[in-house]
């Protein structure tokens, strides 16, 4: 469960290496007592990572925290989605030679 992770490097691709089971553990130990930076060090996080998490899944249970992370992921695809469908809708107003604020009115 050891990883290498530097403290300048983005939290987010660190939450990703670990699992949701692991995320708890992490925080149970320290809800348990154990200190912060004892932590991160055991598991090679940096303290930002850590606090993160502990803001974001402090609390949880494990299925608690796998549910939110789905439902991160479906809301990714929907946000994605609906980026593509206004790029084709831009992309089809103006290929119809309309502006992208104008409205033809059809008589």
């Amino acid at each position: 469960m050891k990883l290498a992770c530097s403290p300048n490097e983005e939290t987010d691709d660190a939450e990703s290496r670990f699992s949701e089971e692991q995320i708890i553990g992490i925080l149970k130990e320290h809800q348990a007592g154990r200190g912060a930076k004892e932590l991160c060090r055991k598991h090679g996080i940096s303290d930002g990572t850590f606090y993160k998490r502990r803001s974001k899944y402090g609390g949880m249970e494990v299925s608690e925290a796998k549910r939110l992370k789905a439902l991160e992921v479906e809301n990714a695809k929907l946000k994605k989605m609906l980026a593509e469908q206004m790029l084709d809708v831009a992309t089809l107003k103006e290929m119809l030679g309309m502006g992208a604020g104008e409205r033809h009115a059809f008589e």
